[in-house]
């Protein structure tokens, strides 16, 4: 499922093509995507401006005029392509099939934004803009972790006295909003915490150096435009590279890259979710 990289790399292809244009045609291809999509939703879509595009945790979320939000979420296999004339018209992006092009966006100035989505997990509302915060897809979602709310100070009264493994913690949308297994792994691995220590065990320096290992670890993933490990692309249909930077996820039984570490990545299951570490210089 795409993480918090890879949702910003789509909201930052899409941004210059749909915001401040209008929506002059939306296409409808089926009723419903992972639950049924709101009634009327291609009428309700059709003629609005796109006022803002922007994101919360892994969710892009579109303002529209009228005080009205679109929230769109990838889930496993969901991609948002564009094609036309905005994009210089490329029309094909490697292992798309039509019959998977459930909504349409036709935007004004020529350009065309198809929601593509083979396993249909993805998810489309609408919700009054002012009411986002309570709406149950994100109501109860911890601060963004590249925000000003995202702290050491906040990090640290979140896991004051938590007994579980501070993987998992991180893994919660409610401590933090937008962390999945890979860059959660590859944070822990910066930092030089084990993922199975208890949250309630670390220092505040080993909280602070995990704050920034959060940050660090998101800020180069977007820079590199996300992590491709299946199906996800950019909008205009190019590849993450993240992966190729990986220091343990994927890599159990491969060198630490740790400067003067040699140990070797290790693998093991938590709550059901492949963990990479290096058991050497992570404590």
């Amino acid at each position: 499922m795409p993480e918090l990289p890879e949702v910003e790399t789509v909201r930052r292809g899409l941004a210059p093509v749909m915001e401040g244009r209008l929506l002059v045609r939306v296409i409808q291809r089926r009723p419903d995507l992972r639950w049924p999509l709101p009634e009327r939703f291609a009428e309700r879509l059709t003629g609005r401006r796109v006022l803002r595009l922007r994101r919360r945790s892994k969710y892009l979320l579109a303002d529209l005029e009228g005080d009205e939000t679109l929230i769109v979420h990838l889930g496993m296999s969901g991609r948002m392509l564009v094609e036309g004339a905005l994009m210089g018209d490329f029309t094909h992006v490697a292992g798309r099939l039509p019959a998977h092009d459930h909504v349409v966006f036709e935007v004004e100035g020529g350009a065309r934004v198809t929601f593509n989505d083979a396993r249909r997990f993805g998810a489309m509302d609408l919700c009054a803009t002012g009411a986002l915060d309570a709406h149950r897809l994100l109501a109860g979602l911890g601060p963004e972790p590249l925000g000003n709310g995202f702290s050491p100070g906040y990090l640290a009264g979140r896991l004051a006295g938590r007994r579980t493994a501070i993987k998992a913690a991180l893994l919660d949308q409610r401590i933090v909003a937008g962390l999945g297994n890979i860059y959660v792994s590859e944070a822990l691995h910066r930092a030089g915490i084990a993922p199975q220590r208890l949250s309630g065990s670390l220092s505040a320096a080993r909280i602070t150096k995990l704050t920034g290992a959060i940050r660090e670890t998101l800020a180069d993933a977007i820079a590199a435009g996300g992590s491709t490990l299946r199906d996800f692309h950019h909008a205009d249909g190019a590849l993450g590279y993240f992966q190729h930077s990986f220091r343990v996820y994927g890599r159990a039984g491969e060198p630490c890259v740790a400067p003067g570490c040699g140990g070797t990545v290790a693998r093991a299951v938590q709550s059901a979710r492949s963990s990479f570490w290096c058991p050497a210089c992570q404590r």
